[in-house]
């Protein structure tokens, strides 16, 4: 936890956000990518519980919507990647992880994200996420966002059509390519189900 704050911190800083140290909620899973002993990527899953999301402190109208529709949700939240590290692997894993925690074990329907506006493009090229609340201030990190939303089962497809082809998959404009293949998920989702 304490090596996911130190790259929150970091990368925040070099933003201009605002940022805290991250906390013990049973709700809510700090997932990190490591290379050479080294934390290069963080972000942290929440599930849907009474106590809400995080996303419930700005855009709970869009959130309650989705519960009144019967989906089951969970956000995903300080997300950071070392900048010194452009490796599209490194945001697959992440990506990948929080959807194996949250759809293969906790059964969400919809992973919800509150990015800045800028980056709203890049999300739905890169993973398939849409838009899904106007563009606000966000208090926490003090800067403006925009919620979107990843339905599950377009991720789940991809996953399937593309997962664990990497640089092979031409003409693809997604990271999809660079999440684990569909059978190495299982074989994961197994293991962590089995506590292993």
């Amino acid at each position: 936890r304490k090596s996911a704050s130190l790259l929150i911190q970091k990368m925040y800083d070099w933003r201009g956000y605002d940022t805290d140290a991250l906390r013990h909620d049973p709700n809510k899973i700090t997932l990190a990518v490591y290379q050479e002993d080294k934390v290069v990527g963080t972000m942290s899953l929440g599930m849907d519980s009474p106590q809400g999301m995080v996303v419930d402190q700005l855009y709970k109208q869009e959130a309650d919507q989705l519960r009144a529709e019967g989906r089951k949700l969970c956000d995903i939240t300080r997300l950071a990647v070392d900048h010194d590290i452009k490796s599209k692997s490194v945001l697959a894993a992440l990506f990948h992880m929080a959807f194996i925690y949250g759809h293969n074990i906790h059964h969400a329907t919809d992973f919800l994200i509150e990015v800045n506006p800028r980056h709203v493009l890049f999300y739905q090229r890169m993973m398939g996420f849409q838009p899904f609340g106007e563009e606000k201030t966000c208090p926490r990190v003090n800067a403006p966002a925009v919620l979107m939303r990843l339905d599950a089962t377009h991720a789940d497809e991809q996953i399937i059509r593309y997962g664990g082809m990497g640089a092979v998959a031409t003409g693809v404009r997604s990271i999809y390519p660079y999440f684990f293949s569909h059978d190495d998920e299982l074989g994961i989702t197994q293991r962590l189900l089995r506590g292993e």
